[in-house]
């Protein structure tokens, strides 16, 4: 069971605010996800995503291979959000993982939205994903120490 959890990897894959036009200061200035650019990797200093740096190295590494465009988002530490089950998982069980989205305007609202371009990037990530990531995965040696 133990070499089951160090050979797993949980993508945690949802969505992912964009920078609203109206509210752009809500971003960092070097992170704001636009729409029809990519999936997003989500990071986030106080833990509410399971982002690592291994793991986004990983996703990007694979987005890559695949040409595929990623984006990266960070929370700006004064402005509240939502976690996933990611942090529950790496947590609870010790299974490496990454949180991802599709960028999206609105979230919550009645009125969502999400470009058609990142519905595909997704799809041909993922793809990606369960094609080549072991080959990836073995590229990567952390240092414990």
């Amino acid at each position: 069971a133990e070499r089951m959890v160090q050979n797993s990897f949980c993508v945690s894959a949802d969505m992912a605010h964009c920078v609203h036009p109206n509210y752009s200061e809500k971003h960092e200035d070097m992170h704001q996800p636009e729409m029809h650019k990519g999936v997003v990797i989500k990071a986030n200093a106080n833990q509410r995503y399971a982002t690592t740096v291994v793991g986004s190295f990983l996703f990007k590494e694979l987005a890559r291979r695949a040409g595929v465009p990623t984006q990266e988002f960070c929370v700006r530490n004064d402005v509240g959000c939502g976690s996933t089950l990611g942090p529950i998982l790496a947590s609870g069980i010790g299974v490496r993982c990454l949180d991802v989205g599709v960028p999206q305007l609105s979230m919550h609202s009645v009125r969502e939205m999400c470009g058609t371009e990142d519905v595909a990037h997704a799809y041909e990530h993922i793809l990606a994903f369960y094609k080549h990531f072991t080959e990836v995965d073995k590229m990567v040696s952390v240092d414990d120490a």
